[in-house]
């Protein structure tokens, strides 16, 4: 379904909004790690512990299809106790586990599994929820300042706040709710969310600068299934259920974009930055570059006033280097004439803006 025109515009100034400061792609630092339960009536509970801890870390970096899939878990990590770097005991008789990364990675990459690496977007959780008898408010990201006589709606409030948060964890999906304060009670109210004036909460991210935004409405007390609508860049989806299958999903299509195939082909692209104008403009584009995780190599193969021209090496090609490069907020320029450096190859060269 495509947007009207009023939400194309208000997508293309936040994403021009965002460029100037391209936070919104957060680092994910416990992607392999994982509490457990330890179940002392197991033949060896450590090891069953060690399964169940790989096993979500699976389904944070290579997704739901491998991490569900026992037999070809058993065939990739015969011995997870193999990958364990670190363990302690935990609250209520569980186990935290901490695994090697990098050595798992490499079986995955072996093996053409998908990974999908540890900078990934911020969603922005817009949750708007009607418990019955005309209590309705909207989820925010902290109730501490709220009134006293609202102890019940703040931990009912908290409750659910919590729940969403342990999914995304779950999933290795940075989330965030809306602050609620003055700036955002001016723009957005309970009825904005339930009747579905998503131009208006599209424009109120701006300030949150995530582009993955997640819109919740939830009857508590009713039998009706919840509805959600989600916005990341071109893509515009309208769900139903509950927060686990929802949160989920968005994962999934998260990783859909951003996850690289081990057996992806290592391709060589001419790539142009415009824009690099300055020492620090210069040491910024080189941090990002070097941030990415499908460029495997890259060099300076010419400089010409503010545009540089790199030789990158990039897993999964053109294709998926444009969409890193525009997700780490570099916008890209159509109608680009190679010539400039001597006729490089339309097919095999891309060239962005870097905009500080």
């Amino acid at each position: 379904m495509g947007k009207p025109p009023l939400l194309k515009s208000l997508w293309a100034m936040l994403l021009l909004a965002l460029v100037a400061s391209p936070v919104w792609a957060v680092e994910v630092a416990s992607l392999y790690t994982a509490q457990v339960p330890l179940d002392q009536e197991e033949a060896d509970p450590r090891a069953r512990a060690y399964e169940m801890a790989l096993a979500e870390v699976l389904l944070r970096v290579s997704g739901s299809e491998l991490s569900g899939n026992a037999e070809m878990l058993e065939l990739l990590f015969p011995d997870p106790a193999s990958y364990v770097v670190q363990f302690r005991p935990g609250d209520d008789d569980t186990l935290w586990v901490s695994f090697d990364g990098e050595a798992i990675e490499k079986v995955l990459r072996r093996s053409g599994q998908t990974v999908w690496g540890s900078d990934r977007p911020l969603t922005l959780v817009w949750l708007a929820v009607d418990w019955g008898q005309g209590a309705r408010e909207i989820i925010g990201a902290d109730d501490s300042q709220r009134r006293r006589d609202a102890a019940r709606s703040i931990d009912r409030n908290r409750l659910l706040r919590q729940r969403v948060l342990d999914i995304a964890e779950r999933r290795g999906l940075p989330v965030v709710f809306p602050l609620l304060d003055t700036v955002d009670l001016q723009n957005i109210s309970f009825s904005d969310i339930w009747g579905g004036f998503d131009e208006a909460l599209i424009a109120a991210s701006q300030r949150y600068q995530a582009v993955s935004i997640l819109v919740g409405r939830i009857r508590a007390t009713s039998s009706q299934r919840n509805r959600w609508s989600y916005y990341f860049g071109a893509e515009e989806r309208s769900w139903s259920g509950e927060p686990e299958l929802v949160l989920g999903l968005v994962a999934d299509l998260l990783a859909n974009e951003f996850a690289i195939s081990g057996d992806a082909a290592l391709e060589s692209i001419r790539l142009t930055i415009a824009g690099i104008d300055s020492v620090e403009a210069y040491g910024a584009v080189q941090n990002l570059l070097s941030g990415i995780g499908l460029i495997e190599n890259f060099a300076i193969a010419e400089v010409d006033g503010d545009r540089i021209r790199y030789r990158v090496d990039a897993i999964g090609g053109v294709d998926r280097l444009a969409r890193a490069l525009r997700f780490n907020g570099l916008i890209e320029q159509n109608g680009f004439d190679g010539d400039r450096f001597g006729g490089v190859t339309p097919e095999r060269s891309l060239e962005f803006f870097y905009g500080p």
